[in-house]
C-alpha cells in the first residue's frame, strides 16, 4: 500500500484528488495539508511515501516544503500537482529535490500512474513539463556551443600561437581574439588560455595533430 499525503491550500483540490486516489486499491490517503509548514509537519508524523505538494500555499511556499521535507525525510518522495509551468517554477521544484511535476489537467490515470512511480523511485514530468526541460536544455547546450571561429582561435592557441599570431592567421585585429577568448572563457567555465585548452581537448572539440 502506497501512503499519500495531499498538500494544497484549497479543500475542494485536496477533495478531488483524495476521491481520485481512493479509487485505487494499492493508494492509501495518509493526511492532508492546507499550507506548506502543515505539510512539513505531517510529512514528520505520518511519514507517507508520497507527497502531492501544491506550488502556491501560505506559511511556505510549496518548493520551500519540498527543501525541508527533503532534508528532513529524504525517503519521502515529493511530488509536485500544479497549475504553474513556467521554467523558473519548474527549475525550482526540481532543484528543491521534487521527483516529479504534474500539471492540475493531467487525467487520473496518470495521476495514479505518476503516483506509484515516484514510490517505486521514479521520476515523472508531464509532457508540457518535459517539453519545456528538453527546450531549455538543448537552448543551454546552444549557448555554450563554441562557433567556428572560436574553435579555429582555440586551435590555434592550442599549437601555441600568441594573440597576435593567431589575429595574423585568422585576419583579424588582435582585439578581436581576445574577444573571441572572452567569449570561449565564458562558454566553457574557465579563466584562463591554458584551462581553455584543457578543456577543450578533454571535450573532444579540437584535436592536436
Amino acid at each position: 500500500m502506497i501512503r499519500v499525503l495531499i498538500a494544497d491550500d484549497h479543500p475542494i483540490v485536496r477533495d478531488g484528488i483524495a476521491a481520485v486516489l481512493a479509487t485505487q486499491p494499492d493508494l492509501e490517503i495518509a493526511g492532508f495539508a492546507a499550507t506548506g509548514q502543515e505539510a512539513v509537519n505531517q510529512t514528520s508524523a505520518l511519514v507517507p511515501q508520497v507527497v502531492l505538494m501544491d506550488l502556491q500555499m501560505p506559511k511556505l511556499n510549496g518548493v520551500q516544503a519540498t527543501a525541508a521535507i527533503r532534508a528532513g525525510s529524504p525517503e519521502v518522495r515529493v511530488l509536485v500537482l500544479t497549475t504553474y509551468d513556467t521554467d523558473a517554477d519548474i527549475t525550482a521544484a526540481i532543484d528543491a529535490g521534487a521527483v516529479g511535476y504534474l500539471l492540475k489537467d493531467t487525467d487520473r490515470d496518470e495521476l495514479c500512474a505518476a503516483v506509484r512511480t515516484a514510490a517505486r523511485g521514479g521520476s515523472v514530468l508531464a509532457s508540457a513539463v518535459a517539453a519545456k526541460v528538453l527546450n531549455r536544455l538543448r537552448g543551454d547546450a546552444a549557448d555554450n556551443r563554441l562557433s567556428s571561429r572560436e574553435i579555429e582561435v582555440l586551435g590555434a592557441i592550442a599549437r601555441g600561437h600568441s594573440n597576435k599570431q593567431v589575429a595574423r592567421v585568422l585576419h583579424v585585429s588582435e582585439t578581436t581574439v581576445k574577444t573571441h577568448l572572452l567569449h570561449i572563457y565564458t562558454k566553457l567555465g574557465v579563466a584562463d588560455r591554458t584551462s581553455a585548452v584543457t578543456t577543450a581537448l578533454e571535450r573532444g572539440i579540437i584535436r592536436l595533430g
